[in-house]
């Protein structure tokens, strides 16, 4: 005779210890679960909620400079070390883990223009107002020692900005010309220039690393390869691009900060359309960095905020401010991708995290699944006009807010001004349509 008996596993539903969780069984059928899609939507609003009411980006300040923070400088193997250099000479080293200057040292007569670490991180070039490009070492000196670079080149042109090789030894320097130097030489290989004033910023390629561009007074960009005798290509804009930041997963692009208020980011195959123009600010923009991953920037503006927006997307996903915060000059992202640098006129240099709402410290494993679990949901449920508008809000300071408004009501009327010229045109002599995209780019030039 055969009996047939239920027999069940105890390791499924018993508990190891006292601490574990009860583990409960769970039907999946969703025939059974007639509610799923309401629950999830709240529990999704839920998360959105939450996700403003826990927005506190700001984490500490780092104050210390006795002048206006003008560059930062990123250490390239080391998480906790930013190298910051301000208007009066001054350049310090920040040790961010335990919030304190940990060295600083006058390095120029006049701004300090431009920082960069080589590529092993053992050494620092700064290049300031006094024609000088510097070479310190990373390490502190002993007790006792004073602090003396350990080379001093000094240049026939004016230095506004300095960026390095990520692979090998050479620098490169912009002002009057573009120079192209080796650290073991104390005169540049290379001297490229194309009917320029002046260069104002420069920046190496973190892919392509023999491509490097910069921007000019002339409101132009212009692209150089150090093995070549001449530049490649330029392209001018209707206003000045004040910095220059290459995507470091998608080599071939790049985004300029302009003094019309927008970020243009550019195709270096195609130079005369900018993918992607990004709004929000109403001031100059002054400096932009990519995030390591590179798929979010961050910018700096005039107007006294710093905006984080995504690479694919026109408008900010987030905007900092402080009641104290001055102009903004320099902004940085740090290579773990958690925080945001940013550097401002009042001797200031902040640190904000990335994702405003992400909790910092230990983050135990039922914590993670569950973060994970809301923002599956708050993706989900993203396109829901009640969800996105609490997303989106944000608290500006008033005087952002009346030049938002301003902007937008002058906008508005060049819209009308350009329908009524159309509406009382002859059609042989019609207007043209012109992107928004392809107003701000002149001309291309080879």
């Amino acid at each position: 005779m055969k009996v047939k008996m239920i027999s069940r596993n105890p390791d499924n539903y018993v508990r190891e210890t006292k601490l574990q969780q009860h583990k409960m069984p769970r039907n999946y059928d969703p025939s059974l679960h007639p509610l799923e899609g309401p629950r999830e939507y709240v529990r999704a609003l839920n998360a959105t909620k939450l996700d403003r009411v826990f927005a506190k980006p700001f984490v500490c300040n780092l104050s210390g400079h006795r002048d206006g923070v003008s560059c930062f400088g990123k250490h390239p193997k080391q998480l906790s070390t930013l190298a910051t250099g301000a208007y009066d000479g001054e350049v310090r080293i920040w040790d961010l883990a335990n919030r304190i200057s940990s060295r600083n040292f006058v390095a120029h007569d006049g701004f300090v223009r431009g920082i960069a670490y080589t590529q092993s991180g053992g050494r620092i070039f700064t290049v300031g107002d006094d024609k000088t490009i510097k070479v310190w070492k990373a390490e502190a000196p002993e007790v006792g020692e004073d602090e003396v670079p350990v080379n001093t080149i000094l240049s026939k042109f004016g230095l506004h900005g300095i960026s390095h090789n990520r692979e090998d030894n050479k620098f490169a320097t912009c002002g009057e010309v573009c120079a192209i130097w080796d650290e073991t030489h104390n005169d540049p290989l290379k001297t490229l220039k194309w009917g320029v004033d002046t260069l104002h910023t420069i920046s190496y390629n973190p892919v392509e690393t023999s491509i490097l561009a910069c921007c000019a007074s002339d409101r132009s960009i212009i692209l150089y390869d150090q093995r070549e005798a001449q530049p490649l290509r330029k392209v001018v804009l209707t206003m000045k691009s004040n910095k220059l930041s290459w995507n470091p997963m998608e080599a071939f692009n790049f985004t300029v900060a302009n003094e019309d208020c927008n970020l243009y980011t550019f195709d270096t195959r195609k130079l005369d359309t900018p993918l992607k123009v990004h709004f929000d600010h109403v001031s100059a923009v002054t400096d932009v960095d990519y995030s390591p991953t590179g798929k979010e920037f961050v910018s700096a503006s005039y107007d006294k905020t710093i905006r984080l927006y995504n690479a694919h997307h026109s408008h900010s996903r987030d905007i900092y401010h402080t009641k104290r915060m001055q102009h903004v000059v320099c902004v940085a992202w740090s290579l773990d991708n958690r925080y945001v640098f940013s550097g401002s006129d009042e001797m200031n240099v902040r640190m904000w995290k990335a994702k405003a709402s992400e909790k910092l410290g230990v983050i135990r494993p039922r914590e993670r699944v569950n973060f994970n679990y809301q923002e599956a949901l708050k993706q989900k449920y993203a396109a829901h006009p009640q969800i996105k508008r609490i997303a989106r809000h944000r608290q500006v300071p008033r005087h952002v807010l009346s030049a938002q408004k301003k902007m937008r009501t002058v906008k508005e009327k060049e819209q009308v001004k350009e329908a009524n010229v159309r509406k009382h045109t002859k059609k042989s002599k019609q207007v043209p349509y012109v992107s928004e995209k392809k107003k701000h780019v002149l001309k291309e030039e080879v």
